[in-house]
């Protein structure tokens, strides 16, 4: 059996937690590769290491030097060095890497490093192979990542060793240039590994003994989620339940490679698993989870007869592709038309020159523009197979006095989301928790 395990941030905070993370790995031999995070916090008010790092980018590119942002770096990884007792040039590594932060001026370089040290130094507590990602991950040169070159080159490399480390989040181009994963992607670095490595199981280790069924910060003790499919993992991972990154299913999925969530500080706990659908086994429960975010806009387009316009939604779409604006959700009616986008996307004029345009593009009768809206997802395959959610959804709702804004099922009948305004997105998460959950309230 191989084993692909993948430490977090939490983890790798300190040699005390590295030392917990080398007993973890040497207690089972499946456990044969290993993916490593940058340092996270220590404690509350402490920095991550890449924080620091994007802070030393800053100072490079301002002053060509890095600064006492990566002094704080320096100390960080000396102190880890001396509580592991480890006999290892440190002092050499960080001068080398301090010196290609200067030279390289990169951004995506600079942020990689954290992971990069990481690795070196886990690799050197186990006392097994360091695998550089920039020669083995690939991206194209728009930042996409190559999975069949990344996946060959990493296949072959692990046939000459049993074991390994491998640092996460980063890889380069076909040029060398260090290219990097969207924040959290250590998390689909070890998801790429486990597919090249022909795993077994994929085992994502952090600071919490997997998923809940909603959010602990707005519902006191939600239910702990045994197992899920991927399916509801994307949906729920998208919707705010950041256990894992969402992305980092889609390596693994392919090659049916369940993953199992665990907790680096309590090892023994179950965790979640989550399975290919063809492994996935219905339980009672007709929800699994409930997830939500906040601060979305809706961009609400009404024409009479836009069923019979030919292209009236690709010109909406075109407008928005123009502006880099990407849509979470497109609820439809027969004359209207509705498009919801995160907020964030809209700012510094954006939202008034897509306004501006769409008005140009298909002459609506009218347009209207809802802010400060929050998203509620209740995800479960148990709803398509049980008549009266929607109803059990809406009458919890209703209980709780908010009114909803607009509502979103697909046809798969995976999922319902529902929008009500920001004021009430805690009051709605509950209540809708309360619905479903009711024995662990």
């Amino acid at each position: 059996m191989i084993k692909v395990c993948k430490f977090g941030g939490t983890s790798m905070a300190d040699g005390i937690t590295m030392r917990r993370v080398a007993k973890i790995v040497e207690s089972d031999p499946s456990r044969r590769y290993v993916v490593v995070s940058a340092p996270g916090k220590r404690f509350s008010g402490d920095s991550k290491i890449t924080d620091l790092l994007y802070e030393t980018d800053r100072c490079v590119r301002e002053t060509g030097k890095c600064g006492e942002e990566f002094e704080k770096v320096r100390e960080r990884f000396r102190a880890i060095v001396r509580e592991l007792g480890l006999d290892f040039d440190v002092e050499t590594l960080l001068r080398e890497t301090k010196e290609e932060i200067e030279r390289e001026k990169s951004t995506e370089f600079t942020a990689s490093r954290g992971e990069y040290l990481s690795g070196r130094l886990m690799a050197e507590l186990l006392g097994i192979p360091f695998l550089d990602a920039r020669e083995y991950v690939k991206f194209d040169e728009g930042g996409r990542l190559l999975e069949k070159r990344t996946f060959s080159l990493l296949a072959s490399a692990l046939k000459n060793n049993e074991r390994a480390v491998l640092a996460g989040f980063y890889g380069a181009d076909e040029q060398g240039k260090v290219r990097t994963f969207s924040r959290g992607g250590s998390d689909i670095s070890g998801a790429v590994l486990a597919r090249a490595a022909g795993a077994d199981l994929y085992e994502n280790w952090t600071d919490v003994s997997g998923f809940l069924a909603c959010d602990p910060r707005v519902v006191d003790n939600p239910a702990p989620i045994r197992a899920l499919s991927y399916r509801e993992l994307r949906e729920l991972s998208y919707m705010g339940a950041n256990v894992l990154h969402s992305e980092s299913i889609f390596p693994v999925r392919e090659a049916n490679i369940p993953i199992r969530i665990k907790n680096t500080f309590r090892p023994d706990d179950e965790g979640t698993e989550i399975l290919p659908s063809s492994e996935y086994r219905f339980g009672e429960k007709i929800v699994t989870g409930i997830a939500g975010k906040k601060d979305f806009t809706v961009v609400f387009v009404e024409k009479s007869l836009m069923n019979q316009e030919i292209g009236f939604a690709r010109k909406i779409l075109t407008v928005l592709e123009r502006h880099a604006v990407s849509f979470e959700h497109m609820p439809t009616g027969i004359d209207t038309m509705s498009f919801v986008i995160d907020s964030n996307e809209l700012r510094e004029g954006v939202l008034e020159a897509v306004l501006r345009e769409i008005e140009e593009a298909v002459h609506p009768d009218q347009m209207r523009v809802f802010d400060d809206v929050a998203l509620i997802a209740v995800v479960g395959h148990g709803m398509s197979r049980n008549v009266g959610t929607s109803a059990r959804l809406f009458q919890a709702i209703a209980r709780a006095g908010v009114n909803v804004r607009m509502i979103d099922q697909g046809s798969s009948e995976l999922n319902i989301i529902v929008g009500v305004d920001n004021e009430n997105y805690e009051r709605t998460l509950r209540a809708v928790y309360e619905a479903f959950f009711p024995s662990e309230t």
